[in-house]
């Protein structure tokens, strides 16, 4: 995982709650995890990820998500197991493999 999914992924994760994390870093972060990213209507996209399927909104105007979607995108994260400590522990093998599964 590049680093700059590896801060977004541990800014995700922080206590308190940011709400100072950029969307398309959050989105970028799904993509280098293996998700696809579906259009919906108006401002709302289908993050499908380790066959499961969560529908986030962008947030408009600003750039910037907020704080409940944060804690969303992080129980998520939780629940497939992936948070800043499983990725860190993660073998030279697995992020070898990691790397040729994902464009990036």
């Amino acid at each position: 995982m590049q680093r700059k999914h590896l801060k977004t992924l541990g800014a995700i994760f922080a206590r308190p709650v940011q709400s100072s994390i950029r969307w398309k870093d959050i989105e970028s972060l799904f993509v280098s995890l293996g998700a696809t990213i579906q259009e919906r209507e108006g401002s709302r996209i289908a993050v499908i990820l380790m066959g499961q399927v969560q529908v986030f909104h962008r947030p408009h105007p600003s750039p910037m998500t907020d704080k409940g979607a944060v804690a969303s995108v992080r129980r998520w994260l939780e629940s497939n197991n992936i948070t800043p400590e499983t990725i860190n522990n993660q073998t030279p093998d697995e992020e070898e493999d990691d790397e040729k599964h994902h464009d990036h």
